[in-house]
């Protein structure tokens, strides 16, 4: 949260420049109204500090103006004695705060804190509120740093298309729900989507499962089985962790991909498949490839479009409007109160780097809304100073996010001198361009 500080008095200006930049807080000064109040927007991440009096309109016509914008931008009004009674009438207005002249430093600083919180908290919930209606439209990749919003525009584009599709990342970032969501956004919505877990394909048992048997081939099920490729056809086969599937279930599997048919075990001729595949890996399929393991012309076949979820650490402005989302869904279903949620939390939620991805995450979200405050989750035995590191890091990734990757809006939320900010995104190995939208 940033501070726009609008004054006329160039003394008065500098002094609070110096003291909001000795407690680490971002402002940004302004002499004329007008010009600040054509920056001011809906989704004014920060608080507005205002003279009463000045040149062109003062202060309170400045809040009247900043109120139409988004009534809920915390406007802090700085008066002299002679103007307290109609500062009083617009705190009743909607005005957070008015500072008397002469005031501390500390005074002003403390009460943009409070509207800081505040407005944090309006944003948040905003956020949050967007995410659940999307969530009752179908629509459930939450989601705002670039990266997500790419990958949604991307699937809504490939979902009419219609094309096979390659899923790329970590476990526990969501998947399968990228498949789901390609599945109900696209034409075969009203089809089935059948999902198979490669990796867990009993041994012996995964050609009779992917592909089906006819009656009579199965000594213990007489009347047939249906398999998953044949059950699927007009709608979606998912096929998770789809490198741990056998060698010679690939070979297979390729010869249906490219005849369109499937040929049950038993079967007097091989059946015709309308075939979608979605298939999901959670390691590097190229390598797999050069060591032998998955077979060259499958991987081509189907990687017809690549996706990749990013893991959660690379995308920490997602992380609070996650778990918020993971909290309220918890307590809507347990019918308790919404727990309160400490800084400590917060710092959690920021310094713990997710090696579970999201999966992880909606466990924690869920234990904090049964009320059981666990622990820290981390087994990494870091010490002090790369704890300290990985938090700074994942502030300067948030900050980022927020600002899109641009570097003076980043100086400004972060309080950072330029050369500061490059040595520290040196140090951690932190690309601006990834966050550019």
């Amino acid at each position: 949260m940033k501070t726009l500080l609008i004054d006329d008095d160039p003394t008065l200006r500098s002094m609070l420049r110096q003291a909001f930049e000795l407690e680490d807080l971002p402002i940004e000064v302004a002499d004329d109204p007008l010009e600040a109040l054509a920056g001011i927007t809906p989704e004014f991440e920060g608080v507005v500090v205002t003279d009463v009096r000045m040149p062109g309109i003062d202060g309170l016509e400045l809040f009247a103006r900043v109120h139409k914008i988004d009534p809920d931008i915390p406007v802090i009004v700085m008066t002299g004695h002679a103007d307290v009674p109609m500062v009083v009438d617009a705190l009743k207005r909607g005005v957070f705060d008015f500072i008397p002249k002469p005031f501390a430093a500390d005074h002003l600083i403390n009460s943009v804190r409070k509207a800081a919180d505040r407005r944090s908290l309006v944003l948040e919930n905003r956020a949050l509120r967007a995410a659940a209606a999307r969530a009752e439209e179908g629509e459930i990749l939450i989601g705002e740093t670039p990266a997500m919003v790419r990958l949604r525009d991307t699937m809504r584009q490939v979902s009419l298309a219609d094309l096979d599709v390659l899923i790329e990342g970590e476990t526990g970032t969501g998947k399968e729900l990228v498949a789901l969501l390609l599945h109900r956004w696209g034409p075969r919505r009203t089809r089935p989507f059948v999902a198979v877990n490669c990796a867990a394909l009993p041994p012996g048992y995964a050609e009779a499962e992917l592909f089906g048997y006819a009656p009579g081939a199965h000594p213990h099920h007489r009347s047939g089985q249906v398999g998953s490729i044949e059950a699927s056809s007009g709608g979606t086969l998912f096929l998770d962790e789809v490198g741990s599937m056998p060698l010679a279930i690939q070979g297979a599997l390729l010869r249906v991909i490219e005849e369109r048919e499937v040929a049950v075990i038993g079967g007097e001729r091989p059946r015709p498949v309308n075939l979608h595949i979605v298939a999901a890996t959670n390691t590097d399929l190229d390598e797999a490839v050069q060591e032998g393991r998955f077979r060259k012309d499958l991987f081509y076949r189907l990687n017809a479009v690549q996706l990749r979820v990013p893991p959660l650490r690379d995308r920490p402005a997602d992380i609070s409007l996650l778990f918020s989302y993971f909290v309220e869904d918890a307590v809507s279903s347990s019918g308790r109160a919404y727990p309160a949620i400490g800084r400590d939390i917060h710092a959690h939620l920021l310094a713990h780097r997710w090696p579970g991805n999201v999966r992880e995450l909606r466990s924690y979200a869920r234990r904090i809304a049964l009320g059981l405050h666990p622990e820290e989750t981390s087994t990494d035995a870091a010490d002090l100073a790369t704890q300290v590191a990985e938090y700074e890091a994942g502030l300067i990734r948030d900050a980022l996010a927020r600002c899109g990757g641009d570097i003076p809006s980043t100086l400004s939320r972060l309080g950072l001198a330029r050369n500061t900010l490059y040595d520290k995104l040196k140090r951690y190995g932190i690309r601006p361009a990834d966050y550019r939208r």
